[in-house]
């Protein structure tokens, strides 16, 4: 693939991820960007209040900020993929950084809520978007053993950051203004590009010098035998030309891979994800103004909020650990699909809560149910289209959801207006079962009773199921029987041997023995069936 394929997120298949090492550093950056991705649009909207008064706007007006900033991290992933596949997670990561720093130090001088709009919500969450993206890429090419715990640890940034950047905004409003407080959210931006550049690439270069090795060594031992040292010539040309071939698709590489949409498995997971998206955030968005309505004093209601956050810090490693055991990761997407039931169960039956005590119920099971959803709905996508594709499935997936995300919430909205929260609880709930139980039957009938029914291969050269050695027997074989019919049994190997293919003479000498001539196994085996030495010398010919 050339120097940028490491860095492009997708691994050459004899490569194997280290699962640890450095992986570590890229696991912490990855947890960053999460951190902030996520958390970022939420906590701004500390700041909507004294935007209200300066620019006398309204609230719906700066809700927008972390509307935009969410449609661009959702939106722009196509755009994500190609730049990250052209050029590398690492120089788009950096580049990411650099952008929604800039965003929010722009913000600091506008006068405008419009200003606003471009720089806060446009420029920042563009930024977001190009470190969101290639930082999950860089994770599947780490990890593969302990890739649902690093999922996990990684999904858990949303809750640690959104649990200290909401308070942080609030200390930094006081004392500095929003001015002020844009202006040093901006310099704590910065470490996007920080956390970009430990997101080093895999080196191949070990891999390529032992692969010069290696034919050079193949080379030496086919040259010296003489007569075979015209085919040892060949062999290696051909190797350099087969090379030479593989390389030569990838000058004309895709940008965007839509081949992924003829994977049954992902238009599943596709499918099943829109419809989770439309109903997923509405609860938690319309929680603390349902607990006002109800009676609860402002202090009370803005809590609920933190024991979700706190619950989903230790719900998401948690469940990428049992994500991670032997007997559940093959059936990882039924995992899944508990989680959504979980949570849209637990939706239906708290939509009549009507006290305090149980919204706290809620918001308990409510933070285990979406925990364990944040921590399995990337790892289920590396499972099903591997790291290979990821980069171009993953920005698909988030386009697709974007426009969930944009029905969703404004859709749940205009029954807030109505004061229709019960029928809100209904609907997302339903939106989530229904999700849960669509992946589930999906996969159960598509997926796994399409893999029963394939035969299994058969044990023969065109797919590959046996040794050189077994297929060159084969072959003689078939040879034997077809001479047999018109020669006299005598006679019967000699005229094996002159039928045989090239081909298979050559693989089954070499894999019995270094020297040109003939194995003292074949001889015996000759012998028995009543051919002389001559008969044996005769084939070594050959």
């Amino acid at each position: 693939m050339g120097r940028a394929d490491p860095e492009e997120g997708q691994l050459p298949a004899p490569v194997k991820p280290p699962d640890g090492g450095w992986g570590w550093i890229v696991l912490f950056g990855c947890f960053v960007i999460t951190g902030f991705s996520y958390a970022f649009p939420k906590a701004v909207s500390v700041y909507f209040k004294e935007l209200m008064k300066d620019f006398h706007v309204g609230y719906s007006d700066t809700a927008w900020i972390s509307s935009i900033m969410l449609a661009m991290l959702y939106g722009t992933g196509p755009v994500c993929s190609i730049m990250v596949n052209q050029f590398g997670c690492r120089p788009v990561m950096l580049i990411g950084g650099l952008l929604a720093s800039s965003g929010m130090i722009l913000a600091s001088f506008t006068t405008n809520i419009i200003e606003l709009y471009l720089t806060a919500g446009v420029l920042t969450g563009l930024g977001m978007a190009l470190n969101f993206q290639p930082s999950l890429i860089m994770l599947g090419t780490y990890f593969d053993k302990r890739r649902p715990l690093a999922n996990g640890l990684a999904a858990a940034g949303s809750p640690v950051f959104l649990s200290s950047l909401s308070p942080l905004g609030q200390v930094l409003l006081e004392k500095f203004g929003w001015r002020g407080g844009f202006l040093i959210m901006g310099g704590l931006l910065l470490n996007c590009c920080t956390c970009g550049a430990v997101m080093r690439p895999l080196d191949m270069g070990m891999k390529r010098k032992m692969e010069k090795a290696q034919d050079k060594y193949e080379a030496k031992e086919m040259l010296p035998i003489g007569g075979k040292s015209e085919e040892g010539i060949s062999t290696t040309d051909g190797t350099k030309k087969a090379k030479k071939a593989k390389k030569q698709p990838k000058k004309g590489k895709k940008l965007l891979d839509f081949s992924i949409f003829s994977n049954r498995g992902f238009i599943i997971y596709t499918i099943s994800k829109f419809i989770l998206v439309l109903g997923l955030f509405v609860p938690p968005i319309l929680l603390v103004n349902y607990a006002k309505d109800t009676g609860v004093p402002d202090t009370e209601a803005a809590f609920l909020l933190s024991i979700i956050g706190f619950i989903d810090i230790f719900a998401r490693p948690a469940c990428g650990m049992v994500a991670g055991l032997k007997w559940v990761r093959p059936h990882v997407s039924y995992l899944f699909s508990f989680a959504m039931l979980f949570n849209g169960l637990t939706d239906i039956c708290s939509a009549r809560a009507s006290n305090y005590t149980g919204l706290v119920i809620f918001c308990v099971f409510f933070g285990i149910s979406y925990g364990m959803v944040g921590a399995l709905q990337f790892e289920v996508l590396m499972a099903i289209v591997g790291s290979q594709k990821f980069s171009s499935a993953i920005g698909l997936v988030l386009l697709i959801e974007a426009f969930a995300v944009l029905i969703g919430p404004p859709s749940a909205g205009r029954l807030v207006d109505a004061k229709n929260y019960e029928v809100i609880f209904y609907l997302a709930g339903s939106e989530v079962v229904l999700s849960a139980l669509f992946l589930a039957m999906a996969t159960y009938c598509c997926l796994n009773r399409g893999k029963k029914k394939e035969p299994p291969p058969e044990k023969n050269l065109s797919m590959g199921g046996g040794s050189d050695t077994e297929e060159a027997e084969s072959d003689v074989q078939e040879a034997e029987e077809h001479s047999s019919d018109n020669h006299p049994p005598a006679h019967s190997t000699d005229n094996a041997v002159v039928v045989a293919s090239e081909e298979a003479n050559h693989v089954a000498e070499e894999q019995s023995g270094e020297g040109g001539g003939c194995p003292e196994g074949d001889g015996e085996v000759l012998a028995r069936d009543g051919c002389n030495t001559d008969q044996t010398v005769q084939r070594d010919s050959f």
